[in-house]
């Protein structure tokens, strides 16, 4: 989820904090709540939560609340497509509720797919777990079927999942899953640990078998000792090379050419890369969450770029959407880094604007992943630039913009003239994983084959969607390091 007004969320945030150290509390245990919330009683009863997400009573996702950009604890409530469902929205007349609900343990984001038989934990890869996170079955994410890894057999099936509750480790009432049990090796009593099972106890180690024991032998010494300085001799000559390869370094940044340089400024992690386009007006292109520099902003069809920062995203009923001139690029002469803009975490605030260097380690964030190791193998190093922030984007991940990467929470997507964009979340390549049944050689041919395809009408978003297939070799969700950078003129000039 991509939320348009940061700047409110903070002054909301400071709010409701303050109401909640003041305000009594009542009791929400007859009440789907995953966290403290506040009742917002109407024709139908909605629970707030501090994020501004909003459920029904059952914990069944709504929507989310806008809050007013003047700070006054005021907003409007909008459902998952952006549609007004109630104008005005007072905090101070709202009841406070306290959460009463079991703990689940997860190592991401996963749906909670509750049930008589016990809640579910779904994941974007399909593994599914039960509440204390020990796998048991899978999840076909297109048809909504749950199936047991024991005999296969069809366990349930979720009609819709876009309208499960999404829990994020951290969130109250989530714990990291206990860790394996560690098994102490069994020590057999009567073997010595001392003693090298392989070494026979009756060859002198001291002997050589490969020489005859004879003054024949005994002459052939000196020979094998002089040898010694020959060997020795060798070493500078390969201590020699390391000169001839360091010379070799300029050659080699030489045909790096057209590589801007990249200044590390210092403060960073670890985590993972994701990917979404959803066409929404990144929240950087409000003047008040970009500091009075805004992204770029365009027209519904992502075409025409406008200056009217305080018109509202095509994603809530408004004109303004993402720029398809956003799309992430190389530098010509320069394949050792990449470019792109990306959404993080709507907690890490004031940071539109700013560079990441992530450098890819070879792992996957939801488990093996050979186009990870390949990305890595390539030394390629991802630049992004901040643009937008996402409720559903996690602490050390970003949320790379690639056209056809999934539309995630919103879509705004239908006056671009594009074709189906695939998963909601992780798009065309999350399509092409099944159909492949999974074979990371078949991903980058079939994601070409459907970026030309689905983008056959906009040549842009297409050279867009083919980053993903060529620069980062289809490697879905790849693990990295990350460290802010300086940000390079090619990003800044398309900011």
């Amino acid at each position: 989820m991509k939320f348009p007004l940061f700047k409110s969320l903070i002054v909301a945030g400071a709010v409701l904090f303050a109401w909640n150290c003041s305000d009594s509390t009542a009791s929400g245990s007859n009440l789907s709540l995953y966290s403290d919330a506040w009742l917002l009683e109407a024709d139908q009863d909605y629970l707030i939560y501090d994020d501004l997400h909003v459920t029904d009573t059952q914990g069944n996702p709504i929507g989310k609340i806008v809050m007013m950009p003047d700070g006054s604890p005021v907003g409007v409530l909008v459902d998952l497509e952006g549609n007004v469902l109630i104008q005005t929205v007072q905090f101070d007349n709202l009841e406070r509720l306290t959460a009463n609900m079991p703990t689940y343990a997860i190592t991401g984001a996963a749906f909670l797919f509750p049930r008589d038989e016990g809640a579910l934990l779904i994941y974007a890869d399909g593994n599914v777990t039960d509440a204390e996170g020990r796998l048991v079955a899978l999840a076909d994410m297109a048809t909504g079927g749950i199936y047991s890894i024991a005999d296969g057999s069809l366990m349930a099936t979720v009609p819709d999942m876009s309208q499960l509750q999404v829990l994020s480790p951290g969130d109250p009432g989530t714990k990291e899953p206990d860790p394996e049990p560690i098994v102490e090796p069994v020590v057999d009593p009567t073997v010595d640990p001392t003693v090298d099972p392989t070494v026979d106890p009756t060859v002198d180690p001291t002997v050589d078998p490969t020489v005859d024991p004879t003054p024949a032998s005994s002459a052939s010494t000196p020979a094998s000792s002089a040898a010694q300085p020959k060997s020795s001799a060798a070493q500078p000559k390969s201590s020699a090379a390391q000169p001839k390869s360091s010379a070799a370094q300029p050659k080699s940044s030489a045909s790096n050419g057209g590589c801007p340089k990249i200044t590390t400024k210092g403060g960073g992690g670890s985590g993972w890369a994701t990917r979404y386009w959803d066409c929404c007006k990144p929240s950087c292109s409000w003047n008040e969450n970009a500091g009075g520099h805004p992204a770029k902003q365009c027209s519904s069809n992502g075409k025409n770029p406008s200056t009217d920062y305080g018109a509202g995203s095509v994603c809530s009923g408004g004109p303004m959407a993402t720029c398809t001139s956003q799309i992430p690029f190389t530098v010509n002469g320069c394949d050792e880094y990449g470019f792109a803009f990306a959404a993080v975490p709507a907690s890490n605030g004031g940071q539109c604007g700013k560079c990441f260097q992530l450098t890819f380690t070879g792992e996957g964030k939801y488990g093996d992943c050979p186009n990870c190791k390949k990305l890595a193998n390539a030394k390629k190093k991802l630049i992004i630039m901040v643009t937008n922030i996402g409720g559903d984007v996690n602490q050390g991940q970003f949320d790379i913009m690639i056209p056809g990467g999934g539309v995630g929470q919103f879509n705004g997507c239908s006056a671009m003239g594009w074709g189906a964009q695939g998963e909601q979340y992780g798009g065309l390549l999350s399509d092409c994983e099944k159909s492949t049944s999974y074979n990371s050689s078949k991903y980058a041919s079939c994601l070409t084959d459907k970026c030309n395809s689905v983008f056959g009408n906009d040549s842009e978003a297409k050279q867009g969607c083919l980053f993903l297939a060529n620069w980062m070799l289809a490697a879905s969700n790849p693990m990295h390091n990350y460290v802010e950078v300086e940000c390079p003129d090619v990003l800044k000039n398309k900011y």
